[in-house]
């Protein structure tokens, strides 16, 4: 399995592109790395811009030691290979709080133990064939947020189930660069995981212009922002095949909406909010769960 880079053009490179080659970045240091298995930016303004992105790097290194899926020594990949973790990572067990939190909002829609489902899925697709309905019934019966089990002694999962944390994880990181570097007392930097946290404006005062490739801007400011598509990844080559699946039924998300952004006072929450959100064919649904966060909002619909 892969990590994923599901939404890595979505919402944000023409934002960042436009912000290089302004007169603004003649005072800003564009750093430019991996987090998860794919590109990450932090655009910081700061005489001290090379340590301080030194240290970000660093500490997203740090962070892909817990969350990788590619990695069989990460914490995560530990964890799905043995079925137990003892004195697992606090920010694993964070993490994991958190996607409960939105699995409870989401009638249960965010679940990350559907990575059974996924495996199957790249698995067949990737032998030119999909998945036929024993298939996916023999991996739905692994699917259950339920019965995990996690405390700061281990985390337990049930037999034969695995977790995936790539619709939460991008977001959880760019908030932990977020919390480091605002602990340094640092703001006027856009950290860029695969989702956007801002801290503070640009150096002008004026907030990150976001611009989403479905069209239309986000202005960003203290805030974080995650975009979403049932299609943004695929498992077939038509590209008709969705990669966020239903933990009830295991079929791929309806292709519904071409793209959904949401802005929350985390990252790791509108990460985990826009990958549901893809799971819910209704306006009025998304919006409900939504507004069960404070200070999360609905950007882009459509």
């Amino acid at each position: 399995m892969t990590d994923f880079s599901r939404r890595r053009f979505l919402s944000i490179s023409a934002g960042i592109a436009a912000l290089a080659a302004s007169p603004l970045a003649a005072a800003s240091r564009v750093w430019e790395g991996i987090a998860l298995g794919a590109r990450a930016r932090i655009v910081i303004d700061h005489p001290e811009a090379a340590a301080i992105t030194a240290e970000a790097a660093a500490e997203i290194a740090r962070l892909e030691a817990v969350f990788s899926l590619t990695r069989a020594d990460s914490a995560l990949s530990r964890l799905n290979a043995a079925g137990r973790l003892e004195d697992p990572p606090f920010e694993l067990l964070e993490c994991l709080a958190l996607a409960g939190t939105v699995h409870a909002a989401t009638a249960g829609l965010f679940d990350p133990t559907v990575q059974p489902l996924w495996t199957l899925y790249a698995t067949r697709f990737g032998a030119g064939l999909a998945p036929d309905e024993a298939e996916i019934a023999a991996a739905l019966h692994r699917v259950d947020w339920g019965s995990v089990r996690f405390d700061s002694g281990g985390i337990r999962l049930a037999p034969g189930q695995t977790l995936t944390l790539n619709g939460i994880a991008q977001g959880f990181i760019a908030d932990k660069v977020a919390a480091l570097l605002r602990g340094r007392g640092l703001e006027r930097i856009l950290i860029d995981t695969g989702e956007m946290r801002a801290l503070g404006p640009q150096t002008d005062g004026t907030p990150w212009p976001i611009t989403l490739a479905a069209g239309g801007q986000v202005a960003l400011q203290d805030r974080a922002l995650a975009s979403s598509s049932a299609l943004g990844t695929t498992f077939d080559s038509a590209g008709r095949v969705g990669h966020i699946l239903h933990p009830g039924t295991g079929r791929p998300a309806p292709a519904v909406w071409k793209l959904v952004t949401i802005t929350a006072p985390e990252a790791g929450l509108a990460d985990a909010l826009s990958t549901a959100a893809c799971l819910m064919p209704r306006a009025e649904t998304i919006l409900q769960a939504v507004t069960r966060f404070p200070g999360a909002r609905v950007e882009h619909l459509a």
